[in-house]
């Protein structure tokens, strides 16, 4: 059962790399703390965070200011303020297997290839933690995932990446309000605008 949520947005901070397809997880958990008038407190210099109760559902809010490779030392040290089991962190992200817009709720799972989740791996000591992946795919031919997720999108993408991270929020109040099973159907599912993959 569970009594609340940490829900940590990765990304890469500063503003170089603001509108990278790489800070997906940023754009949705500032977008969150926007919609619910929220002001960030920097309590540690790993991480800035924010503090909300949704519906009677404490929660907090945590933007590691670590690069994403190190996004599990945000958690390390937030870890030393506030316990938490590994089924209570919700993890925002990008995702260069999914194909642009479309959306993907897990309760656990690997990496899957991502820098940010490898690392949240490593600091816990387990995959079992929630994860809400938002697609920024497919990776043109030829090109280094590494090179690809650090480009900003491209004019024609931005209504689309407007449109998924608002659903992504829709996501995330379904999930807190009606539980994993009705989220997952609801929202895993491809949209009307995003490709199959």
């Amino acid at each position: 059962m569970i009594s609340k949520w940490i829900v940590c947005g990765l990304g890469n901070p500063g503003e170089k790399y603001r509108a990278t397809r790489h800070n997906m997880g940023f754009l949705l958990l500032e977008l969150l703390a926007e919609k619910y008038s929220l002001t960030w407190a920097k309590p540690a210099r790993e991480y800035s965070l924010c503090e909300y109760e949704l519906g009677d559902m404490p929660m907090v809010f945590l933007k590691p200011t670590t690069y994403m490779n190190l996004s599990g030392d945000a958690l390390q040290a937030f870890s030393a303020r506030e316990s938490f089991e590994p089924g209570e962190l919700l993890v925002l992200c990008d995702d260069f297997a999914l194909s642009l817009g479309r959306l993907r709720l897990r309760k656990r799972g690997s990496d899957g290839g991502h820098n940010g989740l490898r690392s949240i791996i490593d600091a816990l000591g387990s995959e079992d933690f929630p994860r809400l992946r938002i697609g920024i795919g497919p990776v043109p031919e030829g090109m280094d995932p590494a090179e690809f997720v650090l480009q900003p999108f491209l004019e024609e993408e931005k209504g689309l990446v407007a449109d998924a991270v608002h659903r992504a929020a829709d996501c995330f109040e379904t999930l807190v309000r009606e539980g994993f099973d009705r989220a997952m159907g609801e929202f895993n599912a491809p949209s009307t605008s995003a490709e199959n993959d």
